[in-house]
């Protein structure tokens, strides 16, 4: 019994044995020899090169500086190759005595490990300029790679800098987001870079290699060219925009010139800054000094500046007013002042205006007209009113993060502070005050509503490569709204053209205009602000935000115009000059035809 079951257990043993082998050699054969591939065949991802902006005439504005980056091979760092890494090190720093030794060595060490077989990066960019000279010398060292490595560039410096926006080194959340920009490295920060990343970006090329037990490469066996340099054009034109931003020197606000069917020719925001700084990195004092200044230069207020529109607003909420209870031929005494609860609320014009229709309540900005016309209408009627025109929602431009305002109302109140609406917050709103906030850009839009009847959506691309933007329209208004509309256009006209008009003392237009000053009073002063300010510098910062909102040529709109400047007091005396100048230079330069 004993020796039979010796035998068993030999043959058992035997057995596992023979079906082990035949598992490992027949079975297993494609995943053992799968495996041995991935060993002698390596996969190299070839990171593409970011497209260029260009505008509207083909002007580059963000475009690649060609230049290197430096890599070392890994594992130099052992007692074998000490040497040879300290002698690589003090090569780098003769021929190139601007790097930084201590950032070299520290950016070798993080990446350094003995599961990476890859040529680690420790110089990010060297201009082909300074690479030259020692190119050949260093391009000979087997321990060295020169990798061709361009680098963003804005030609423009700080113009249109909110726009266009910056790329700059991607985070791991952008990494997260995109596994593409662990190859790449860098990626759009704001602005169009960062509206149409993963187009500018490109899509990585690949390398397959058959390489040896050393990691040296024997053989190329495939290779997949990146898809790259895909040119973003613009509609905006850099020669505007250079022009419009020296009539800006010294000014806080905001800008846009768009056309009717929505292209944007030129946008601005200020102050602005040098695009570059990002890109090749600041000092913690500039960063300090730009990131506390009151006027925000890192804020694109065009479309991250909230504002009480003030006046601007008259002209939509006039078209609402007679085309709902009431019609063009009502009219109001304006006495200047009106008594609504325990509140006085004046107009503007200490005598008052008198007697005053739809026409003279745009025309001369008659504050008692909309509040009495607001009482009549009521809130929820404006507030929905003025959401169907478009406020209160984002304009749906090609830059990213926009702001989307507050159209205020008595469930919107009661939703954020809890509690109810008072009649008074309906006159305030009448004359765009009070909680109501818009963005420059939806004011521009709005103004184009009532230059064409339509609302379109602003844009800053105009191809895609060769695919051209599709301009999008919404229809709106109602068939009331659209018959009604030439008595809103006959009042903006007076405005900027008629003797008692709040604009004609301020303009010098060459081209027939329409449009609309406001004044928008500031609410309040921050409490940070008034900690690092001295009482007497707070009176700037007390005045009234000035806009003025136009189109032109009057008779045959085809561009909108709007200026916004923070603090610039009445919108016409602050910005007439301005929005008139903006007019001839698109004369001068042929958009206009007269």
């Amino acid at each position: 019994m004993k020796i039979k079951f010796i035998i068993l257990l030999f043959v058992s043993v035997w057995l596992a044995l023979i079906v082990r082998v035949f598992f490992l050699a027949i079975q297993n054969n494609s995943y053992y020899a799968k495996l041995s591939q991935q060993n002698t065949i390596k996969h190299e991802k070839i990171a593409p090169v970011r497209g260029e902006i260009v505008d509207v005439k083909n002007r580059p504005v963000a475009i690649n500086k060609l230049g290197f980056k430096i890599q070392l091979a890994p594992h130099l760092r052992t007692k074998k190759h000490k040497d040879q890494f300290q002698k690589e090190i003090a090569l780098l720093m003769k021929l190139l005595p601007s790097l930084d030794k201590e950032k070299i060595i520290k950016n070798y060490k993080k990446k350094d490990s003995f599961y990476n077989h890859n040529f680690i990066d420790v110089v990010q960019f060297i201009p082909y300029e300074e690479m030259m000279p020692v190119y050949s010398v260093l391009n000979l060292r087997k321990n060295l790679k020169i990798v061709p490595a361009p680098k963003r560039y804005y030609p423009y410096k700080n113009i249109a800098a909110h726009m266009i926006g910056y790329v700059a080194r991607a985070n791991k959340k952008d990494i997260d987001k995109n596994q593409v920009l662990e190859l790449i490295g860098y990626t759009g920060k704001t602005g169009l870079e960062k509206y149409y990343n993963n187009y500018l970006q490109g899509i990585p090329g690949e390398r397959e290699v058959k390489v040896n037990a050393n990691n040296q490469e024997v053989e190329e066996l495939s290779y997949k060219s990146p898809v790259e340099d895909r040119k973003l054009t613009l509609s905006m034109d850099i020669e505007l925009q250079k022009y419009i931003s020296s009539l800006f020197l010294g000014k806080v606000g905001a800008y846009v010139v768009m056309s009717v069917d929505g292209s944007i020719l030129a946008a601005g925001s200020f102050p602005n800054y040098d695009l570059n700084i990002f890109v090749s990195g600041m000092s913690y004092k500039m960063y300090n000094k730009l990131s506390s200044s009151l006027d925000h230069p890192f804020t694109n207020k065009l479309m991250h500046g909230l504002y009480p529109p003030g006046s601007s607003i008259k002209p939509l909420l006039g078209l609402l007013y007679i085309t709902t209870k009431l019609n063009e031929y009502w009219s109001v005494d304006c006495r200047s002042s009106l008594k609504i609860s325990r509140r006085t609320f004046r107009c503007w014009k200490e005598q008052g205006h008198r007697h005053t229709n739809i026409v003279k309540a745009i025309r001369e900005s008659c504050d008692d007209y909309f509040y009495k016309g607001s009482l009549i209408l009521g809130n929820e009627a404006m507030s929905q009113g003025l959401k169907r025109y478009g406020f209160g929602a984002k304009t749906g431009v090609d830059m990213p993060n926009e702001f989307i305002g507050v159209v205020p109302s008595r469930r919107w109140k009661l939703r954020k502070y809890n509690r109810s609406w008072n009649i008074g917050e309906t006159a305030n709103m009448s004359i765009g005050q009070g909680d109501f906030l818009v963005t420059p850009l939806q004011i521009a839009r709005e103004t184009a509503l009532v230059a064409t009847g339509k609302l379109v959506t602003p844009h800053f691309a105009k191809y895609m490569g060769s695919e051209p933007y599709k301009v999008h329209y919404e229809d709106v208004l109602t068939p009331k709204e659209k018959k009604k509309l030439p008595i809103i256009r006959r009042a903006m006209y007076q405005v900027c053209n008629s003797p008692h008009g709040t604009a004609t003392g301020y303009l010098h237009s060459k081209v027939r205009i329409a449009g609309k000053t406001g004044t928008a009073q500031v609410i309040g002063i921050k409490q940070d602000i008034e900690k690092r300010k001295l009482e007497h510098e707070l009176s700037y910062y007390n005045r009234s935000h000035a806009w003025f909102t136009s189109y032109g040529p009057a008779k045959k709109p085809q561009y909108i115009v709007t200026v916004m400047i923070e603090h610039g007091g009445h919108g016409g005396h602050a910005a007439g000059a301005i929005v008139s100048d903006i007019y001839n230079k698109l004369l001068e330069l042929g958009y206009i035809k007269k």
